[in-house]
């Protein structure tokens, strides 16, 4: 089976992308959304996380996200130590969900694939890119947050240039229409034997 990761930086549209996969049937894993499941199913994660950034991290038996972001998003070591207690389970939950699967291929929807070293854990890297200023007014709209705050977010992803290097595959995501068509080309390919 064909393992392919989906990357993009913020605001490129990779969980549009995603999504336009899922309706040609492709099983697709969010890792932020099973990263925030198991931030809360997995008891050994809550111990080394109320460990690192104390019991606040925890509200309700819930994830306190905003004090968790607040504590670790100009800390570089702190987010470092958080992935490191996260990714690991993350991996080995993402590996259990590959085995269950019957298609092709899969997709691994996932933020930081180049800037964590990871591009050897697939067959493929599929990099979504979109120009910054659409990028930035996407991301204003979806989290009604300021430039400033985005551009952080931006600052601590690697440049699309870079990527792009490193990419077996890129989509544009200008457009819906022009997506849609590039996706399902693709799609095409990865059924391929031998492709």
């Amino acid at each position: 089976m064909i393992v392919v990761g989906l990357t993009g930086g913020i605001g490129s549209g990779k969980s549009t992308v995603a999504n336009m996969f899922r309706e040609l049937e492709v099983p697709v894993y969010d890792s932020d959304e099973e990263a925030k499941q198991l931030m809360i199913s997995s008891g050994k994660i809550k111990k080394s996380i109320i460990s690192l950034l104390g019991k606040k991290a925890y509200s309700e038996g819930n994830l306190n996200r905003s004090y968790i972001a607040n504590r670790v998003f100009n800390n570089p070591d702190l987010l470092q130590q958080l992935n490191d207690i996260v990714h690991p389970e993350v991996r080995k939950h993402f590996l259990d969900w590959v085995d269950d699967q019957t298609s092709n291929y899969v997709i691994q929807e996932t933020a930081l694939i180049f800037e964590n070293g990871a591009q050897d854990n697939y067959d493929h890297v599929l990099l979504v890119t979109a120009p910054i200023e659409l990028r930035l007014q996407r991301v204003m709209e979806r989290d009604a947050t300021s430039e400033q705050e985005v551009m952080g977010r931006m600052n601590n992803q690697m440049d699309d240039s870079e990527k792009m290097e490193l990419a077996d595959f890129c989509i544009e995501n200008l457009d819906l229409e022009t997506t849609k068509k590039a996706v399902k080309k693709l799609h095409r390919k990865l059924n391929r034997p031998n492709h």
